[in-house]
Parts: structure tokens; C-alpha cells; sequence
């Protein structure tokens, strides 16, 4: 008797990097068994066929920078209730794989965090991958809406922490001055992985950092040094790397359209990683056109997408990863291919699970998003299951 399985059929489907008509999608024990014509791929009386006419079918998006979603913030429900709450959001708009992102916090609230992700994959809540802690080991100069009282050097206490995850990916941010590359050496051999954010470090400090294991950048441009004549600062170091991978916020507030396309021709569009930074607003209806929660015990007002304290500062972003792909295609120029690329096998290849996630092939993780002409999530998949 055959094994139960889904077949997903009348979709365009992206695969090997190509927009393909007629083909189907054959889904068994959660993966992609099988990827083909559709008229030559069997249907037997326990398969379970989605119809996707009219429909385009793309890899699963994966967000690794996510602080918040319907109404909940990491930082103040460092929970599996929590974790649970902000997947829930994020996968109505095809998130399916996510690192919840607890920004600089106590000691104490590092813990809950690590324990909370641990128990919600250990409890097998589809699509946490990990956990993505940015800071507390930051510069107080670039602190954005960070709240300095917290930030202080990587320790003994510190390093165990860091180190302390049980399942899943953990990733870091930190500013590479604010520590040293003994360190950051020592942390990538444990596992973690390294990126660049909220820092004021040198072009030298940023280089000695990169060889000594970072491998990525934390919203690229967004609260780090930039790059002038004789001072290529940390987005220069990026930049000219051939290996390192960046985060960029494309909501329209964070980064100019023409800035991206800058780093895509100096990197390449395969080390570009669309993320969210979303906060709990992304899932939260407006009232009157707006939408306000509470960061570092200060308001956060929401008002047409763009999320700021009272005096201006950027605090994180209500962006979601369709959006995120529909504003790469829409105002930056990205192709649609090269789009759904930044939103998936990138972050795929960053968080090393390209070998499982990221890409419709036989084998890999069954994590879809069908979406319309207008790159709106219409259905997410998870692992073969449908939300």
C-alpha cells in the first residue's frame, strides 16, 4: 500500500531557479518525495491533492530576525507560549522556518528565551529554528532602540549562555569592538553564529572580527559605521568581504531603494537576506489607522508601517516577509526569482540548513508558500501541513 502523501498540482512552480509551468509537487512524511509533470506523477485513492490554479508555488520564507508578531514581544513573554504566539503571526504571511529574536535584556530574560525555544522544538512547533540573540554585547553609540542599561562585555557567565542552546541554531549579534576576535573565534567553534550589529567598529576591528569567524551583518547600513573616504567602517569590511552574508529591512523606511542595489552588485544577491525585524505590531489590528505596543518601557507608535518612539528613532519594523519580498520586487527592481531567493535559500545558507530548507527539490523539507500575481501569501506549508 503506498505511503499517504499530498500532491499540490496546477501551480507555477520555482524550482532549480526557474519559474516552471505543469509541474507537480509530490509531498511524503513531511518532505518532498517527488517533483515532475503533472500528468505523469501518480495519484492513488489516499493521496491528498491540493488544487493551486492560478497560484505560483515558492520555498518556504525563513525570517531570521523576528523581536515580535500579534501582539507579542519576545522580550516581555520569553515563553514557548510566547514563541508559539509570534510563529502563528508571521506564518499568515509564508514565514514557515523563523529565529525569535530577543533584543538586549538581562541575563535572567537570555535564559527564559533559550529555554523557551528549546521547549517549543522540542514540543515540535513547526517552523522555530532557533534563536537569534542581538546583544546585549552592543555599542552604546549605535544602540537604535536598543536600551544601553543593558549592554556589557561577553564574560564566563556571558559565553555559557551563548553556548547554552540544546536544539536548533543560535545566532548573535554583537559589536565586534565590544569584545575581541579570541572570543568571537571561541563562540564560532562552540556552534554559534556570528553577525555584526549596533556597532561602531573600525574597518581593522571589523576585518580582525570576520577572520575570526563572523559571518554576517545585522541590517546592513542600519546603526553601524558606514563607509567614507578613508574610513571604510564595518559596512565597508562587509561589502568587500566575498563571504559574508547581510540582513537588509526593504520596508521602505530602513534603507533606500538604491542602496540595496549598491550592496546586491558588491556582494552578489545570493549573500542578501530579506528580514523583518518585526515587532509586535505585524498580526495587530489598527485602531484609527495606527497601532502602538511598549519597547525598553517606552511607546512604540506605528502609524502607515513605520514604527518609532515618540522622538523619531527607528524601533524595529512592522514589516512582514511577503511584504518583504513584494517591496524587493516592486521598489527595488529585484526579479521575482532573485526575491524569493533573499527570502529563503539565503537565509538557508546563512543558518546552514540549505541542505533541508530553502529549496523545492526532492528530499528537502516540504515548506511552501503559494502566493498570488501580487506576491500575496495565500497559504503557507509547513512540513507538509497545511496552515
Amino acid at each position: 500500500m503506498p505511503e499517504e502523501s499530498t500532491l499540490i498540482t496546477g501551480a507555477r512552480v520555482l524550482h532549480a531557479g526557474h519559474f516552471r509551468e505543469g509541474l507537480a509537487v509530490r509531498v511524503s512524511g513531511g518532505r518532498i518525495s517527488d517533483i515532475g509533470p503533472a500528468d505523469m506523477l501518480d495519484t492513488h485513492d489516499d493521496t491528498n491533492v491540493i488544487e493551486a490554479d492560478g497560484l505560483t508555488l515558492v520555498p518556504g520564507y525563513i525570517d531570521v530576525q523576528v523581536n515580535g508578531g500579534g501582539g507579542v514581544l519576545f522580550n516581555d513573554e520569553p515563553t514557548k507560549a510566547g514563541v508559539e504566539a509570534i510563529m502563528a503571526a508571521h506564518r499568515t504571511y509564508g514565514t514557515t522556518g523563523m529565529l525569535p529574536t530577543l533584543i538586549s535584556d538581562d541575563f535572567s530574560v537570555m535564559r527564559k528565551a533559550l529555554k523557551a525555544v528549546d521547549d517549543a522544538i522540542e514540543a515540535g512547533i513547526p517552523g522555530i529554528l532557533g534563536i537569534h540573540l542581538e546583544g546585549p554585547f552592543l555599542s552604546e553609540p549605535k544602540k537604535g532602540a536598543h536600551d544601553a542599561r543593558h549592554f556589557r562585555p561577553i564574560d564566563a557567565e556571558a559565553f555559557e549562555i551563548l553556548t547554552s542552546l540544546k536544539r536548533g541554531v543560535t545566532h548573535v549579534t554583537l559589536a565586534p569592538e565590544e569584545t575581541n576576535p579570541e572570543t568571537i573565534a571561541a563562540l564560532t567553534k562552540a556552534g554559534v553564529i556570528i553577525s555584526f550589529g549596533h556597532t561602531n567598529a573600525t574597518y581593522e576591528q571589523a576585518v580582525a572580527g570576520i577572520r575570526a569567524g563572523a559571518t554576517g551583518v545585522t541590517h546592513l547600513y542600519n546603526a553601524m559605521t558606514p563607509t567614507t573616504s578613508r574610513a571604510p567602517g564595518v559596512v565597508g569590511a562587509v561589502l568587500e568581504d566575498n563571504d559574508m552574508f547581510a540582513g537588509i529591512i526593504v520596508d521602505g523606511f530602513h534603507l533606500h531603494p538604491a542602496s540595496i542595489r549598491v550592496a546586491m552588485k558588491a556582494m552578489g544577491a545570493d549573500r542578501l537576506m530579506l528580514v523583518t525585524d518585526a515587532m509586535p505590531s505585524v498580526g495587530m489590528p489598527e485602531v484609527d489607522g495606527r497601532k502602538e505596543f511598549t519597547l525598553t518601557g517606552r511607546t512604540v507608535h506605528v502609524v502607515n508601517g513605520r514604527c518609532t518612539y515618540t522622538d523619531g528613532t527607528l524601533a524595529g519594523s512592522d514589516l512582514d516577509m511577503a511584504a518583504a519580498v513584494r517591496n524587493a520586487i516592486r521598489d527595488v527592481g529585484v526579479s521575482p526569482e532573485v526575491a524569493v531567493a533573499m527570502a529563503s535559500h539565503n537565509p538557508a545558507k546563512f543558518l546552514r540548513l540549505d541542505r533541508t530548507h530553502g529549496q523545492i527539490a526532492p528530499g528537502y523539507l516540504a515548506d511552501f508558500v503559494l502566493v498570488d500575481d501580487q506576491w500575496n501569501a495565500i497559504k503557507t506549508i509547513i512540513s507538509g501541513e497545511v496552515y
